[in-house]
């Protein structure tokens, strides 16, 4: 049975997911812009998956929007985004949190409709393996 290891930024929540992953999908709707920050989520999910808290488990805390079925999960120590149960017992794991590479790639992206705008602007942007020299202003 595959099993995934993970834990937050600041090292204090250590967890496992035993079983498969049915799927991994990058979701743009607004919600996970706002609880991301950034243009999408990356999720895993399994409805079938196991999650064992291994270490941390009372900094671990839930969110979830009034009047929605978003749920955020995450360490209140540092912030990092931590998997939760969803309804129906749906185990969705932020794949950051992963300490290992996912090997499983994206299904689909999700609620395409209601994409960053500044996101398809990406293609032509610079890449820097690492944090670029700062530029000096004239």
């Amino acid at each position: 049975m595959p099993y995934y290891l993970g834990s937050c930024l600041c090292g204090n929540i250590k967890f496992e997911v035993q079983g498969d992953l049915d799927s991994f999908y990058l979701c743009h709707c607004h919600y996970c812009q706002k609880d991301t920050g950034s243009a999408h989520a990356a999720n895993l999910f399994s409805k079938s998956a196991k999650l064992t808290w291994l270490a941390g488990s009372k900094s671990v805390t839930t969110f979830t929007l009034p009047g929605s079925r978003h749920k955020k999960s995450f360490c209140k120590l540092c912030g990092s985004a931590m998997p939760s149960i969803h309804e129906a017992g749906l185990l969705v794991i932020p794949a950051g949190c992963l300490d290992a590479e996912v090997s499983m790639s994206p299904t689909a992206h999700i609620f395409t409709s209601r994409r960053a705008a500044w996101e398809d602007a990406t293609s032509d942007v610079p890449e820097f393996e690492g944090l670029p020299e700062p530029t000096k202003r004239a």
